[in-house]
């Protein structure tokens, strides 16, 4: 299914609705990120996409059609060795084991177009194990200080988002967040919409 008719598609999904017609919660159902993806990967032309914190792999079996690559990294080694099984008759996704701000730059290097990248802010904390904090601040300043500017970073649970950048104050919500992040890549566009940070290049 092109690009446009799986985006278009989800607008007619009674779990999408059900959402848009009540308060929202904080957390924005699968579908809306789902949506948000796609719109990105359209808008800007992304055939890569980059995702951090696989867990059992759902953002991966639901876009793995709609693009050319798909690299995912998970950190919990048996989540990471199912995620590997369950797709490994795709030969264009690709499961990594292994901490994201460690792996992001091995993944970069291997780039030669702009990628769209997925990053879970919440995932270092669900399992109880202790975390690099920094870890999202680290993948951003490796990600959008590269030589390649085409980038587009989207970062899910802003919400739960509580990490500094450079010598900013930590964030207390999403409008500190914003002026945070606008302070850190003043080259960047920010914007904050359905839970979700997205990064793109100023036009």
């Amino acid at each position: 299914m092109p690009f446009y008719s799986a985006y278009k598609s989800l607008f007619h999904h009674p779990d999408y609705w059900y959402w848009k017609l009540r308060p929202p919660p904080k957390r924005s159902p699968h579908l809306v990120k789902q949506r948000a993806l796609l719109e990105y990967a359209r808008q800007f032309g992304l055939r890569t996409l980059i995702e951090t914190g696989t867990y059992y792999g759902e953002m991966v079996a639901a876009l793995q059609s709609r693009f050319d690559r798909v690299d995912s990294v998970e950190s919990l080694p048996e989540l990471a060795r199912a995620a590997a099984g369950k797709f490994k008759r795709f030969p264009h996704v690709r499961i990594f084991e292994g901490e994201s701000q460690l792996v992001i730059p091995e993944i970069l290097e291997s780039l030669s177009a702009p990628a769209l990248f997925w990053l879970d802010a919440g995932y270092y904390t669900w399992d109880g194990l202790h975390r690099n904090k920094q870890r999202l601040a680290l993948e951003l300043e490796t990600i959008l200080g590269g030589p390649i500017r085409g980038h587009v970073v989207l970062i899910d649970d802003a919400s739960t988002l509580k990490f500094r950048l450079g010598d900013s104050p930590e964030p207390s919500n999403t409008r500190e967040l914003q002026a945070n992040l606008s302070a850190a890549f003043p080259a960047r566009c920010i914007e904050i919409r359905d839970d979700i940070v997205r990064i793109t290049l100023q036009l």
